[in-house]
């Protein structure tokens, strides 16, 4: 089985690479190895692959993709804390690194609950059905001793955190992950209807 370094996943998410704190980025990168070399009904994905599987099965044949989904939510993640810092200095904390590390991993069920039907078309395999993303991300977290700030936000960025107080990071990821999903549902509605 394929293994990955901290920088060979950067390869995949750049973004990792700003996370200050040296351990939480390698933690960050053995969690996506252990998703990337596991999932897919235990097959395992490759970084092509990867990069080809569509964001979300829910909005139809889009060109937005998982991959560019997490840097995208990375991205505007740390915008928007750039502008709530600049606006609130001192005012609201906020934990760059569990922010960036919560919004890489959000999503890293993700090559768990998807797989592969015969003829190679990416659907939501079996474990998928039974274990959504957020489920499967924190356990993958937990076992390589992700702080539980960083779980918090994986585990509450769906309609799952709709039960509970988000933190401030959470808050933050839960909008940007929304952005790009209610755009993707426009952008597959517009498409059915050509």
């Amino acid at each position: 089985m394929t293994s990955y370094s901290t920088q060979q996943i950067a390869e995949l998410l750049p973004e990792i690479q700003r996370i200050a704190d040296g351990a939480l980025r390698d933690k960050v990168a053995a969690v996506w190895n252990e998703a990337i070399t596991t999932g897919c009904g235990g097959k395992g994905w490759t970084f092509d692959e990867l990069r080809a599987v569509q964001f979300t099965l829910l909005a139809g044949d889009i060109k937005m993709t998982l991959i560019d989904h997490i840097r995208s939510c990375a991205r505007q993640c740390l915008a928007i804390t750039d502008v709530l810092e600049g606006m609130f200095p001192s005012i609201i904390p906020i934990n760059r690194d569990h922010l960036l590390a919560g919004s890489l991993l959000a999503d890293v069920g993700k090559p768990l609950e998807y797989d592969k039907d015969a003829n190679g078309i990416v659907v939501q395999g079996s474990f998928g059905q039974m274990l959504r993303h957020p489920f499967s991300g924190v356990a993958m977290c937990y076992k390589h001793e992700l702080p539980a700030e960083v779980m918090h936000i994986i585990a509450t960025h769906s309609h799952e955190g709709d039960k509970v107080q988000r933190s401030i990071e959470s808050i933050i990821f839960h909008h940007a992950d929304f952005v790009d999903f209610d755009i993707a549902k426009y952008l597959g509605a517009k498409a059915a209807k050509k």
